[in-house]
Order: structure tokens, then C-alpha cells, then sequence
């Protein structure tokens, strides 16, 4: 199929696009050796022979790469974005042009646009529904309820998402099987650690090509993707503080060596805010009102909720936009804050969000979870499910085993000294 004769529904951007799109996709391939053993596998036992699929995801050159391991393995799959701002639209076009793959997904559709993929999404009757924060199953248990008995079941792999199917379970409206992908060791421990570290600087730099050595950075939470911001900020020379509301992980901030403080003492002394919660409204008028003059605010959240910007834009005299992805609103004190990426998840709307190499296990373990609920159809009753510790560990072989990196295996005296009790002093 060429990029000027697609024969299937689609909505990009420009499909002209297509070949810039296939280079990067390539690119990405070289640094996901796991995905690939495991479209490799599907491509011959074609798991997903018959299943209606769809998933609400990043649209980057990684998510392309797991939409095809999909395919292979027989899914009808369709895709749409989980972000308003996250969708790369080169990849979009060549998922379409060369891997006839319908997707309905443009880099900074509207509001309006984006609920209406959404019910294209749900339109396609999924049997599989892999979600990125839980909108299309959110949907789905709203207004769709007759499509209820078509599905199998869903795979989550966001914070923001869990909380949202945990909410629905606890109200009786979750009634098929959730994998969730989020807590697999393999995925939250760097995914949301190295990735979202290493990604939401890059994203904050491209924006604004500033210098952070020096800065002094917020970071609202710290749970693991505020590990890996604050870790990297760090690294970077900024001089951070940390913001928590659950005391364990404030500890946890302060013997890593941070400052922790409140938002409304650290907003006063902040060059860069970070917000990375999964909550609302971490970042308020009353923040707003202390901040330094020229105050930069991002979220690498995955909603646009958590600095409140309705109220920052309800309060400022001008509005401008500075830079790509950067706006600058004028307050009546005669004081700017600088908002980046439009509150969105800054990795993705000015950057290209988590490095390949990480999102090989994060997107192994989507996969993998896909096969795990089509393989156990019927049998498992509504609720969430961690993915299979051994496959958990077996992503971290393989991907150990990419890296050319080899570890120590237990000996017969020690497997027997660990199921022991007898042995002591």
C-alpha cells in the first residue's frame, strides 16, 4: 500500500507524511529487541485470530510498534489518541499507509474531536480495549452499555487509569476483567522512573531552552514518575524541592536528599514547577499569586487537571503565546507565569515522550496482558489483574538478555536453604 492510496478509514493529519514516519518507526525498532521477539511469536500462533481490538494510546513511534506486534498476531485493531497533544503525526500516517492500520488521531485536536474518536473507537465493537487513563472504558460503561458483553477485557498502564477502574469496580460498574499493566514490576519501575525522568526534561528543554543548572524545580509527588523527575532535575543541577500529602513518600524525598515543603512555601522560591500527582488542582490561585515573575508550570500527568488553569486564565489580563508550547499569562500584579505544553503531558506535547529502549517492557507488558486475557476468555471474573509474576520477570530477561547482560542463577544448595526453616545459627 502506497501513502496516496489508503483503503481503509482513517483521520490524520497529512498521510504525505508516511515516509518520514516509517524512518522513525525504524529507528525506534532498534532499541525494542523484547516487543519484537514477541511479534515474532505472534506473527506464527496469531493469538488475537478474530478479536476486535482497540487502543486509546500515545501515538509515537513506540505505540506504532506494538500496533503491529498486535496485528500480527491477527487482531483487527484500530487506534486512536489518548492525548490531545501526544500524537506524532508522521507515525499516525505511516500506521495507515503502510501497516493498514486504521487510525483516528492529529497532534492538537480539540476537545470536540477527540470525544468523537473516542466513539469511532467504540463503533469498531472492541473485544480488547487497551487504555491509556481509562476514557474509552469510561465511556463504554456510560453510554454503551449494550457493548458490554462484547468485551473480553481491558489493559491499563497509567495511574490516572487504575484509580479510575479501581472507582468503577468499587460502584459495580466493572464488569470484565482489567489487566493492570501499571504495577508490573517491569513497567513502573522504569517506564515511569527513567522514562518520564528523562522524557519531561527533555520536553521542559525543547520548550523552552532554558537552563536548569541553578533552577530552582518543583516537583509536585513523588511517587515514581516524580522519582524520576526529581532524580533527573538533579542530575541536571537544579536545586529541587519536593511536594507530598502522603508522609511515607515525603520521608522517602527527604533521605534522597531533597528539600520537602509545601506548595504554598515552595511556590515563592520556584523557577520551574512540575507537576506529576495524578490529582487536581495541585497548583492553584493562591500559588499563582506568590510565584516569581516568569515562573515556568508544566504537568507530566496524564490529564491537564492538575494546575488549574481556568483559574490562571480567568485571572490573567493577557495571554500569549512566547514560544512552541509555551504561553505566557500576564497577571494583574504585574507579574507572568509561563505555562508549558498547555497543562498537558509536556514529554508528548513538546517532545517525543519516553526513549524506546523503556517503553520495549512497557509495551511487552500490554502485549503480553492482551494475550493473557484472550487466552483466559471467560474464566476470569470482573475485577483487576497484576500481570503474571512470570512474565513480569521473564520481560526483564529478555530484555537483560538484549543488553548482552547476564546474571547469577540460584544453586541446588540454595534453592533448598531457601525453602527451608531448619538451617540457623
Amino acid at each position: 500500500m502506497t501513502a496516496t492510496t489508503p483503503r481503509l478509514k482513517h483521520e490524520v493529519k497529512d498521510l504525505g507524511l508516511a515516509a518520514l514516519g516509517r524512518q522513525r518507526i525504524e529507528w525506534a525498532g532498534r532499541e525494542m529487541p523484547v516487543l519484537k521477539q514477541i511479534r515474532d511469536r505472534f506473527a506464527k500462533e496469531k493469538p488475537f485470530a478474530g478479536v476486535r481490538l482497540v487502543a486509546c494510546s500515545h501515538i509515537t513511534t513506540e505505540t506504532a510498534h506494538l500496533a503491529i506486534a498486535l496485528k500480527a498476531g491477527g487482531a483487527d485493531a484500530l487506534l486512536i489518541a489518548s492525548n490531545p497533544l501526544s500524537t506524532q503525526d508522521d507515525v499516525a500516517a505511516s500506521l495507515v499507509a503502510d501497516h493498514e492500520i486504521p487510525v483516528f488521531a492529529i497532534k492538537g485536536e480539540d476537545d470536540e474531536t477527540y470525544k468523537r474518536h473516542v466513539e469511532t473507537a467504540l463503533d469498531h465493537r472492541p473485544n480488547i480495549i487497551i487504555d491509556d487513563g481509562s476514557d474509552v472504558v469510561a465511556t463504554l460503561v456510560k453510554d454503551r452499555k449494550n457493548q458490554l458483553s462484547d468485551i473480553i477485557g481491558t489493559t491499563e498502564e497509567t495511574t490516572t487509569g487504575i484509580v479510575r477502574l479501581r472507582a468503577m469496580l468499587n460502584d459495580g460498574v466493572l464488569s470484565f476483567p482489567a489487566m493492570n499493566v501499571n504495577d508490573a514490576d517491569t513497567k513502573h519501575f522504569f517506564d515511569n522512573r527513567y522514562g518520564t525522568g528523562q522524557s519531561t526534561l527533555d520536553g521542559i528543554i525543547r520548550a523552552t531552552n532554558v537552563l536548569l543548572a541553578g533552577k530552582c524545580i518543583v516537583v509536585a509527588g513523588y511517587g515514581w514518575c516524580g522519582k524520576g523527575s526529581a532524580l533527573r532535575a538533579r542530575g541536571m543541577g537544579g536545586n529541587v524541592i519536593v511536594t507530598e500529602i502522603d508522609p511515607i513518600r515525603a520521608i522517602e524525598a527527604v533521605m534522597d536528599g531533597f528539600r520537602v515543603l509545601p506548595m504554598a512555601e515552595a511556590a515563592p522560591q520556584g523557577d520551574l514547577f512540575i507537576t506529576v500527582t495524578g490529582n487536581k488542582h495541585v497548583i492553584r490561585p493562591e500559588h499563582f499569586d506568590v510565584m516569581k515573575d516568569g515562573a515556568m508550570v508544566c504537568n507530566s500527568g496524564h490529564f491537564d487537571i492538575e494546575i488549574d488553569l481556568k483559574s490562571l486564565g480567568a485571572k490573567a489580563k493577557e495571554v500569549k503565546e512566547v514560544r512552541n508550547f509555551t504561553q505566557e499569562y500576564k497577571l494583574p500584579n504585574g507579574k507572568s507565569v509561563v505555562v508549558l505544553g498547555e497543562g498537558r503531558l509536556i514529554n508528548l506535547a513538546a517532545a517525543e515522550g519516553h526513549p524506546s529502549a523503556v517503553m520495549d517492557m512497557s509495551f511487552a507488558n500490554q502485549a503480553l496482558g492482551c494475550e493473557y486475557l484472550v487466552k483466559n476468555k471467560g474464566k476470569l471474573e470482573p475485577g483487576l489483574y497484576s500481570i503474571p509474576e512470570d512474565v513480569d520477570k521473564d520481560i526483564a530477561r529478555l530484555k537483560l538478555e538484549a543488553m548482552g547482560i547476564k546474571i547469577d542463577t540460584l544453586t541446588p544448595a540454595q534453592i533448598e536453604y531457601m525453602n527451608s526453616w531448619t538451617s540457623g545459627t
